[in-house]
C-alpha cells in the first residue's frame, strides 16, 4: 500500500530536506496546514531527540504564522496517525463560531459555516512568514 503522505505534494508553502508544510484546502478552516516529515516514520518517539525538536520547531513556526495571518480564536495541534501511520502534524485554526467548535474538526457540524473576511493573499502571507 502506498502512503498518501509520502506521495502527497499538495499546496506546499515551505519545504526542506527534512519536512514540508502543506496548506490544506478546507473552506471551514482557512489557514489549516499540515507539517509532514519527509521520512516515512510511524511515531515521534522513533525520531532522535534532535529531529523531534526540529519538527516541533517547524510546527510552532506554522502555528505562529497561522495565528498572525488568520487571527483565529484558538489553534489546535494534532498528531494522530491512526489512518496514515506517518509522522505529521495538523495545525488547525479554530473560531468559536466555526461549524464544529468546540468539537474536533472531524466531528459532525453543529452549525452552518461562517464566512470569514480573510486576506486574499492568505497563501502568500503564510508562505512569507515560513
Amino acid at each position: 500500500m502506498t502512503c498518501p503522505l509520502c506521495s502527497q505534494d499538495g499546496d506546499v508553502l515551505w519545504f526542506d530536506a527534512f519536512c514540508r508544510v502543506i496548506l490544506v484546502t478546507d473552506a471551514d478552516f482557512p489557514g489549516y496546514c499540515r507539517v509532514i516529515l519527509n521520512a516515512h516514520v510511524k511515531e515521534m518517539s522513533d525520531l532522535p531527540p534532535a529531529d523531534r525538536q526540529r519538527l516541533m520547531d517547524v510546527v510552532f513556526a506554522v502555528e505562529a504564522a497561522v495565528r498572525e495571518v488568520v487571527l483565529p480564536d484558538k489553534i489546535n495541534l494534532a498528531s494522530l496517525g491512526n489512518m496514515v501511520p506517518h509522522v505529521h502534524w495538523h495545525v488547525i485554526p479554530r473560531w468559536a463560531d466555526d461549524p464544529k467548535f468546540p468539537d474536533s474538526i472531524w466531528s459532525p457540524a453543529r452549525r452552518e459555516a461562517t464566512v470569514r473576511g480573510l486576506p486574499s493573499d492568505l497563501r502568500a502571507r503564510l508562505a512569507a512568514l515560513l
